[in-house]
């Protein structure tokens, strides 16, 4: 049979191994709390860079299965972070109306602090990504158009910036992919990719 006092003793814990425990993970804390910074942004960019290239290959898609062109443009009309319309162009005026054409999918704005750019026919005053009833990326003149988007944060610093990025590339055979600049040396942000 164990002693009163004994027991007693065993029951709980002492101020300094609760002291002891707390420094331990106070330590651990503040080791973990930049990796869990770095973690979340990078997982922010990697969920809105894998959105715009399902909504990419949506278009793609439609454009392949209704025999047609399907584009993505800005929610706005000229900046992509504003948001973007995946649809099929029912009318073939290479532009986006809303009683004519059928809306596939429609993205809101990325947070504030992330900046959604392009080149190509991606650019400009009107940017689009169109495809053809083959999957093609397809420009408004005529032939073929690759374009890369950069999806990058903008409230970190200039030596954290390149890491804060990523890209897709759009192939003008229609032929998307994502990458990171600052760990692969073929992420450019050229339209000729």
């Amino acid at each position: 049979m164990m002693s009163k006092a004994r027991f007693y003793r065993s029951a709980g814990f002492t101020l300094i191994e609760l002291m002891t425990t707390i420094a331990v993970a106070a330590v651990l804390m503040v080791i973990a709390a930049p990796s869990f910074v770095s973690f979340q942004r990078n997982s922010e960019l990697t969920s809105l860079t894998n959105t715009l290239l399902a909504s990419i290959n949506a278009a793609r898609g439609a454009a392949m299965k209704e025999g047609t062109f399907a584009m993505v443009v800005p929610k706005d009309g000229s900046n992509w972070s504003s948001g973007w319309i995946v649809f099929v162009d029912k009318d073939l005026d290479q532009g986006f109306d809303a009683s004519k054409d059928e809306v596939i999918l429609e993205q809101s704005a990325p947070s504030s602090y992330i900046t959604v750019s392009a080149t190509g026919a991606a650019a400009g005053g009107s940017p689009y990504i169109m495809y053809n009833a083959s999957g093609y990326s397809r420009l408004k003149s005529g032939g073929f158009g690759a374009l890369t988007f950069s999806i990058a944060r903008n409230d970190v610093s200039s030596t954290e910036a390149a890491d804060q990025t990523r890209r897709i590339v759009v192939a003008a055979s229609g032929r998307t992919r994502s990458c990171r600049p600052s760990l692969d040396s073929t992420c450019t942000a050229s339209a000729t990719n």
